[in-house]
């Protein structure tokens, strides 16, 4: 993640929309097609869509957060998440150059988790608040005062896990009038499929396009 002219950064995105299905056993006699078929029986003939290009944006610091979702030992570690530690010098490497311009940076973490187990070179300073919430970082929480009383209006978002945090709390903040910018190469998951369908949903669906 390179800040590009100054306040800029690169951002790609791509992925597939999930949704919560019910399925009747017995109402299924044969595999039918088109309209008439559920997701479930036409599952195998689903093609992913073409990734979105690479495309950069500036910022303005003084109306600009960065915020670093659960890159702690309980969701970032090599054996549940290697992906989230292969983010991890990315982030620290745009984390130190978003705190040079003077950005705002927010953590967020999961209940159970701790200040103390924020990983190493991506640990907060000072009094760089820290929320706790479940997938929905806005979600009783202090988040939304802490970003109105600062003046922002854009979000930089990165952490893992991709389906969780960063999708809900993107969304959250999209349906807040924040506009939202998810640096693909900050964001992981367990899986490459929910990297990518947690990006397709972030550009098409309505809430965070």
């Amino acid at each position: 993640m390179e800040l590009l002219n100054k306040y800029g950064s690169n951002v790609i995105v791509s992925a597939v929309i999930f949704t919560l299905i019910f399925v009747c056993p017995f109402c299924i006699s044969e595999i039918r097609a088109g309209d008439e078929a559920t997701i479930i029986e036409l599952w195998y003939r689903v093609k992913a869509p073409a990734p979105v290009g690479l495309k950069a944006v500036k910022l303005n610091p003084e109306e600009t957060a960065f915020l670093i979702l659960d890159i702690e030992e309980l969701t970032c570690n090599s054996k549940t998440r290697p992906r989230c530690i292969a983010s991890v010098p990315k982030i620290k490497k745009f984390l130190g150059q978003v705190r040079d311009k003077g950005v705002a940076v927010v953590y967020s973490l999961t209940r159970n988790a701790e200040r103390e187990t924020i990983l190493p070179g991506v640990k907060p300073l000072g009094n760089e608040p820290i929320v706790k919430s479940s997938v929905d970082k806005f979600f009783n929480t202090d988040l939304e005062n802490i970003l109105r009383e600062r003046g922002i209006k854009t979000v930089v978002i990165a952490g893992t896990t991709a389906e969780g945090a960063v999708l809900h709390t993107a969304t959250g903040a999209a349906m807040r009038g924040l506009q939202v910018i998810v640096p693909i190469d900050g964001m992981s998951a367990g899986n490459l499929y929910a990297e990518q369908y947690t990006a397709w949903h972030l550009v098409n669906a309505p809430g965070s396009r």
